[in-house]
């Protein structure tokens, strides 16, 4: 029997297999990721002085270091029966194309509405502040995926939703805007006119695309001026990871069914929570001594938080109106070229996947934009699904590596995260078809001047 006919191209689990559970790494990391400090007293900040940002249960989610394992309520599991479990899928045609000894594995989060992982996140955070009994939330999004996950959480909840879109995906991706819309969010374009933060941005940045950064203040800015609304963040935070864990509990889970067990772990990096949720079982088994897998950040060279940034303590937004945390960053007020990167343009990196680079458990690379959509057509001319340009981050190292294995004959396995479709990212896709596409690479000394404003921290 041939190997194809062993490992079907899909692996499913059942419905009943649906993690029960999230997995909480922090739980066993031997460095705790630093606290959020707040930016006035540098003190860490507890549940309290985080309750007029946040909902009250992701609060105690986002403190605790300890607790290995969260049930995941009832509710929860059934909204995510109706497209979880998603498939980790085999590429063998992607294999032969690249005439590679190399096994490779992807698991496929675009199989929603939404179009992403982010659902498995926007979920459980809009169950918590609707048991909360608030009246809405605020976010911000970059691609879109974020904001799209969330509306359709809320709508489902009966929530209202208010989102501040980076302006450059505002305008590159107009039917992203209008399924949230659709779903009955507001959206809008930042930096705006509506908030004190975007005003401020606007005069101080004429004519800029926005940033990650600049949208997370004026969703704060707004959560925290309306009674009855909490802000949501779709990345970085502990609880998001905490959420995403589902990701990596699925596929290992799936591996094992067949005995398989991977030499490397992929996955492309902006702030943190695809990748997160995808290592976290995988990190867990070699922060305990268990086993050991080589995990890979991919990052836009556009937006190199991992591989040019700091370790320091930073705000998380450009506002500078949110805690500090310490992680890898290019300084609050980066703001990044208006590439195709979509989601993976926040200045900074989750605190925990941050702790883990910097105790060298995980690497990073970046990779320039037009190799990244090299990689993208390549998949979707073998595998037959267009991929997110956040995603085909992960594809281009994935190949990259495969092809390693193709020079050197060792058959190793890979396993990336595909963490969305990219329909609504045509505009980028005609950009590079038709050679309009560039690489735009922040210099040394753009990179200084963002830097240069880090709060001090002693």
């Amino acid at each position: 029997m041939s190997e194809q006919n062993k490992i079907p191209y899909k692996i499913y689990l059942n419905e009943n297999e649906i993690p029960k559970q999230w997995y909480n790494v922090r739980a066993d990391m031997k460095n705790k990721p630093a606290p959020l400090i707040n930016p006035g007293t540098h003190e860490p900040m507890g549940f309290d002085d985080l309750r007029p940002v946040f909902c009250d249960e992701l609060i105690k989610q986002e403190l605790d270091n300890d607790t290995a394992y969260f049930d995941i309520p009832q509710e929860i599991r059934d909204f995510y029966k109706m497209y979880r479990p998603s498939p980790l899928v085999r590429a063998y045609c992607l294999e032969k194309a690249l005439g590679t000894p190399a096994k490779i594995y992807y698991k496929f989060e675009g199989n929603n509405t939404s179009g992403s992982h982010k659902l498995n996140s926007a979920i459980a955070q809009a169950y918590y502040a609707k048991n909360q009994g608030l009246k809405g939330l605020t976010t911000e999004t970059g691609a879109g995926q974020w904001g799209t996950a969330l509306s359709m959480a809320c709508a489902y909840l009966g929530l209202d939703l208010k989102v501040f879109m980076v302006k450059v995906s505002y305008e590159q991706k107009p039917f992203r805007r209008e399924v949230m819309r659709t779903y009955g969010a507001s959206v809008t374009p930042s930096p705006s006119m509506e908030t004190q933060i975007g005003r401020k941005i606007n005069a101080e940045h004429p004519g800029t695309t926005g940033s990650l950064g600049c949208a997370i203040s004026e969703a704060v800015e707004v959560a925290t001026t309306n009674e009855g609304y909490r802000y949501v963040l779709g990345s970085v935070l502990n609880q998001v990871l905490l959420h995403q864990s589902v990701i990596g509990l699925e596929t290992k889970a799936a591996l094992d069914k067949y005995g398989i067990v991977p030499d490397m772990i992929i996955g492309c990096a902006g702030g943190g929570s695809n990748l997160g949720g995808l290592i976290s079982p995988f990190m867990g088994e070699k922060l305990r001594g268990e086993k050991d897998y080589r995990i890979i950040a991919v990052e836009p060279a556009s937006c190199p938080s991992f591989t040019r940034g700091k370790y320091a303590y930073d705000f998380c937004d450009t506002g500078m109106v949110c805690p500090l945390a310490k992680m890898y960053t290019l300084g609050s007020n980066f703001i990044p070229s208006a590439n195709h990167a979509g989601g993976l343009r926040y200045h900074g990196m989750s605190p925990i996947l941050s702790q883990l680079y910097a105790d060298g458990y995980m690497e990073a690379v970046s990779v320039e934009q037009t190799s990244v959509f090299e990689a993208a057509e390549n998949f979707a001319r073998t595998e037959g699904i267009l991929p997110a340009p956040e995603s085909s981050h992960a594809i281009r190292v994935a190949i990259d590596e495969a092809l390693k294995c193709k020079a050197s004959g060792e058959e190793k396995t890979i396993v990336f995260g595909l963490t969305g479709t990219g329909y609504f990212d045509l505009v980028a896709y005609q950009k590079f078809n038709d050679g309009e596409m560039t690489d735009y690479i922040p210099t040394d000394e753009d990179l200084a001047k963002s830097l240069a404003s880090l709060p001090k921290v002693d």
